[in-house]
């Protein structure tokens, strides 16, 4: 059967009925039971991905679980889905559109041209302009209009072209070039800007403006308040403009109108999905603050996984057992979200960034055949890094209501600070792991000498599933796998649903109806509110009002 599945509801294949029948079947056991009855349960459990150590045993699975879930990700085609991605068949079937952010690192094995480029050669080009750039930037060569070199660099993106950049320049804040500050502003909120005018000098600011069409609403507005922050205080040089502004965008038109030297645009193509491009060009702020070298090291992260997930077996593919789990546990144990815990304060934002990744991947409720679905898709993603999330949010996690999924992020070496602390930091990662799996009975209570009124509030259940994603250390390297893990988690659990991952039409609505309110709120005459509906109707008069126009 060809990828992808059309006019087939997973829901109604045996193989979907076989994890059904099996959950229910599993949901009578509990994880100590699980641990106690095989021994063996590390060996078929636990997989090095990459630079990567992952530990589902504390999941609530069996060995035929995962078993069951390989029958129905063959019976979804997902071998073949992998093999389309990766060889650039056009799976983004609403858009018409091939996949390719693993082009972006040598992942992908392609045979020839797409849509008439040869993407490996135009991958490297750009690559290779970036690297130019980015030292000339790095060693003061490149100056502003006034000739003093940079020491403050400003990222104006948003969604894809903001996350991406700003997680992982925090992430690697440790590698990266201590003399510069680096800004994200991605909002329009207009305090967004202002922080960054407040706190930087423009004669040594850069600004990189990241959009693809050079059309985005949110991204313009910032990128023109720059512009004229930059032109008030440095008009008098012609080249204002120019010496100071860097776009990442294929509209050179508009770029060129704006003032930017379109020498200084760095582009990527249509088979670039925002949330998937942060190993693009869009991630040329990424390279000027860890430089070139390392940021190839990143790409090399991707690649590992890339190959792992084309060259290894269902059976022992770490993505794809991650993106089988996520399936497990939305459509047939009933978890609506899912947590994710770095413990790491470098990846304060990976959650943020992943949130990003599934939910506008998979939050569809359309098939890709344009059928309704009839099951649940894609999860809640949310988390905070450890240990700050002990402290807030993980009561619920261990004696809540709710079943909730959680992925740990744990590492063996510290970036810095006190080294003795990488040891508690890691002890609490495991600990956590260990009583979310475990919990404690009223017999422990009883040994521990609690008092048998006061033994059910302190009763901990335990049963609640969390996997383990193990590396020695947070490099470059290992970042880019994990970004990898979960494109490639998230793409499985899309096959499975017979959804497109990689078009997000949810988005376009909200900002076509921005653009129309925009004029309503702005003009100078009271405008007719006749044609909105009476809430909106209300609320426009009321924001003219406060704003002193008439109503």
């Amino acid at each position: 059967m060809p990828y992808p599945v059309v006019g087939v509801s997973p829901n109604q294949l045996p193989e979907w009925k076989a994890l059904a029948a099996h959950a229910k079947q599993l949901q009578q056991t509990n994880l100590g039971r699980l641990f106690a009855e095989d021994s063996d349960r590390l060996g078929w459990s636990t997989f090095e991905v990459g630079p990567l150590h992952i530990d589902l045993s504390k999941n609530l699975i069996q060995q035929e679980t995962l078993s069951l879930l390989e029958n129905l990700a063959r019976a979804r085609c997902l071998p073949e889905a992998i093999t389309a991605m990766l060889t650039g068949e056009r799976i983004n079937v609403s858009e018409d559109r091939a996949v390719l952010h693993t082009a972006l690192r040598n992942g992908a094995t392609l045979s020839g041209p797409i849509d008439g480029i040869e993407v490996a050669v135009a991958v490297e080009k750009v690559l290779a302009r970036m690297e130019q750039f980015a030292r000339t930037v790095r060693n003061n060569q490149r100056v502003g209009c006034t000739g003093k070199p940079f020491s403050a660099i400003v990222n104006i993106g948003i969604g894809g072209s903001d996350l991406g950049p700003a997680m992982v320049t925090k992430a690697l804040y440790d590698f990266s070039d201590k003399s510069r500050d680096m800004y994200f502003v991605s909002n329009i909120d207009p305090i967004a800007i202002e922080e960054v005018f407040q706190r930087c000098d423009p004669a040594t600011t850069l600004f990189v403006v990241v959009s693809k069409t050079f059309g985005t609403l949110e991204t313009l507005t910032n990128a023109k308040a720059a512009r004229q922050w930059i032109l008030q205080a440095l008009g008098e040089h012609e080249d204002a403009v120019a010496k100071h502004f860097v776009a990442v965008s294929t509209n050179g038109e508009l770029v060129a109108e704006f003032g930017i030297d379109t020498d200084n645009m760095f582009g990527f193509w249509d088979f670039i999905g925002g949330r998937y491009s942060v190993d693009s060009a869009v991630g040329l702020t990424i390279m000027l603050a860890i430089g070139p070298e390392r940021f190839r090291s990143f790409l090399r992260g991707f690649a590992s996984i890339d190959l792992h997930l084309r060259e290894t077996p269902l059976s022992e593919n770490g993505p794809v057992l991650l993106g089988l789990l996520a399936v497990w546990y939305r459509n047939f144990l009933g978890a609506q979200s899912q947590a994710i815990l770095p413990y790491s304060q470098r990846l304060s934002r990976f959650p943020a960034y992943l949130q990003q990744l599934t939910m506008e991947s998979n939050g569809k409720s359309v098939r890709i055949d344009g059928a309704t679905v009839d099951y649940d898709t894609g999860a809640v993603y949310w988390g905070e890094p450890g240990t700050d999330g002990q402290h807030a949010f993980y009561q619920l996690l261990h004696q809540g209501t709710v079943l909730i999924p959680a992925d740990f992020i744990l590492f063996a070496e510290p970036l810095g600070g006190p080294n003795a602390q990488q040891d508690l930091l890691f002890a609490n990662g495991i600990a956590q792991t260990r009583a979310l799996a475990f919990g404690r009975d009223d017999a422990e209570l009883e040994k521990l000498g609690v008092p048998a009124q006061l033994r059910p509030p302190r009763r901990m259940p335990g049963n609640r599933p969390t996997t383990t994603i193990f590396a020695q250390r947070l490099t470059p390297e290992v970042l880019g796998a994990l970004i990898a893990l979960y494109e490639h988690s998230v793409f499985t659990q899309g096959v499975i649903w017979g959804i497109d991952s990689f078009d997000q039409w949810g988005v376009e609505l909200g900002k076509e109806l921005a653009s129309e309110l925009a004029p309503i709120l702005t003009s100078a005459t009271a405008p007719a509110l006749d044609a909105l509906d009476a809430s909106t109707a209300d609320l426009i008069a009321r924001y003219r009002h406060m704003r002193g126009r008439p109503t």
